[in-house]
């Protein structure tokens, strides 16, 4: 546990460090600076549950980085290894994705101290409507205060229990499903938030690759097309980032887990992988590909994008010399520590931040948000009427060319818009608005010459003015 705690410490040192190194190229007051670094509040909290008819003890904590807009936004975790330090850090990072994206929201994270693996669905039901109840206690959740979501360890499972103890205590309260996001569909959720983050790494991703200043600095020809890509982590994140990916022509050729690694030089199937993994509880053994017993050794592998999709520290000082991909996409939030991040970038090696990159789950999350507070389906008014003008317009372009347009290309040019839609085209637009966001600071701030130091440099201006529009800095 002791091991836990010091990764904690340098995940939070790490993210602490970023920020001073952005924030010493801000003109902005001093006072500013060291007002949004700090964390604004941090509640921890002991909390009985009877288990097995014995009362046991779980630790709980949540942590609100900053109060400059509301409500506050970010996951709550479940795992042994959520520690203080560790959910000081995601709440900070979560405070800058949400300024770098343009989603209104303050930056929160949350994380129970107990293992989702090994504790039954009865006692998991219990312990998370205690932790909400102790949440609503302190006013620490609710769709103008504080919006938690899923996140490591938790699911829309979670969430609508939580959802469901809110209302409990609110009743009445018309937005009461806004008090959580990543809910299931038919309990206040959206369609797409499940894939949500990793179609975010795979809008992120394509964007750069797009970018030809960047791939010539990479050594890389522009576009995603024949990539070979290595993926660390089969979740949720990883799997739909390496499965946009290889729809879109990359190369995955390898996945690594807890249970090892897998790799094939030809590219691997990655619905087939998961498939496997669902049947026999592994992605050893895969048919065709080679089995890598420590997975760790995978992300030393060449590659042209090397795409940690799971935890933290990851990439260290022990590795980063090793890594021989062209471009580290972090999909996992803080992969990369702060001393391997100086080797890679010495080595050349370009990094697309975790600040930018996996910030397709808040801004899906601030979607749900919207339409939980509007009571309405995205879509719902206008789908129907947008088909019906594309009908005339179709029938008209028949009347008078003489053509007759095949129902396959009938059905693609009359369909409306429906939530889906909507929420994988806002999502498109967010990813590509803020890369180009990170590019002007770039190409126009003297000193800044990497993505994630552009990217901290973005949101803490765009968090400065918030301040000073609240009147209270000058």
């Amino acid at each position: 546990m002791a091991n836990e705690q010091m990764k904690g410490k340098a995940f939070y040192d790490s993210v602490l460090q970023f920020y001073d190194h952005a924030a010493s190229f801000s003109k902005l007051d001093p006072g500013i600076i060291a007002q949004i670094r700090t964390c604004n509040s941090i509640y921890k909290v002991n909390f009985p549950v009877e288990v097995d008819g014995h009362v046991q003890v779980f630790e709980g904590i949540r942590v609100q980085h900053s109060h400059h807009k509301l409500p506050s936004k970010g996951g709550i975790r479940y795992s042994m290894a959520v520690d203080e330090d560790e959910v000081m850090a995601l709440a900070t990072l979560m405070t800058f994705k949400c300024a770098l994206v343009d989603v209104p929201f303050g930056g929160a994270k949350g994380g129970v101290k107990i293992n989702p693996r090994t504790t039954s669905v009865q006692t998991l039901e219990r312990v998370t409507r205690r932790y909400a109840s102790e949440l609503i206690k302190k006013n620490l959740i609710g769709p103008g205060m504080d919006v938690p979501a899923p996140d490591y360890g938790t699911s829309g499972r979670e969430m609508a229990w939580i959802a469901d103890t809110y209302m409990t205590f609110k009743y009445g309260d018309t937005n009461a499903l806004g008090c959580v996001t990543g809910k299931p569909v038919g309990q206040g959720g959206i369609r797409g938030r499940t894939e949500a983050t990793g179609l975010g790494v795979f809008f992120g991703l394509r964007e750069m690759l797009m970018d030809e200043a960047m791939t010539t600095k990479a050594g890389l020809l522009p576009g995603i097309e024949g990539k070979k890509i290595i993926v660390q982590g089969l979740g949720n994140v990883g799997y739909h980032a390496a499965n946009f990916c290889h729809k879109a022509g990359a190369l995955i050729v390898g996945i690594a887990e807890r249970e090892g690694g897998i790799y094939d030089e030809k590219g691997l199937d990655v619905a087939a992988v998961f498939k496997h993994r669902q049947d026999t509880g592994s992605i050893l053994g895969f048919e065709g590909a080679k089995d890598i017993a420590d997975s760790l050794e995978l992300l030393e592998y060449e590659c042209d994008v090397l795409l940690p999709a799971a935890l933290e520290n990851q990439i260290h000082e022990g590795n980063a010399a090793k890594i021989k991909a062209k471009i580290v996409a972090e999909g996992a939030n803080g992969p990369t520590t702060q001393p391997a991040e100086k080797i890679l970038l010495e080595r050349g090696i370009l990094i697309l931040p975790d600040l930018y990159l996996n910030a397709g789950g808040v801004t899906v999350s601030y979607f749900e948000w919207l339409k939980n507070l509007s009571n309405v389906r995205f879509g719902r008014m206008g789908k129907r009427a947008e088909e019906g003008a594309m009908r005339r317009l179709v029938a008209t372009i028949e009347r008078t060319t003489g053509r007759t347009v095949s129902d396959e290309e009938r059905q693609s040019i009359i369909h409306g818009a429906d939530e889906i839609d909507l929420v994988h085209s806002g999502l498109e637009d967010t990813m590509i608005t803020a890369y180009q966001s990170i590019r002007k600071v770039m190409d126009e701030v003297p000193g800044i010459t990497d993505m994630r130091t552009a990217a901290f440099y973005s949101a803490i201006e765009k968090i400065g003015v918030s301040y000073q529009s609240l009147g209270i800095f000058p």
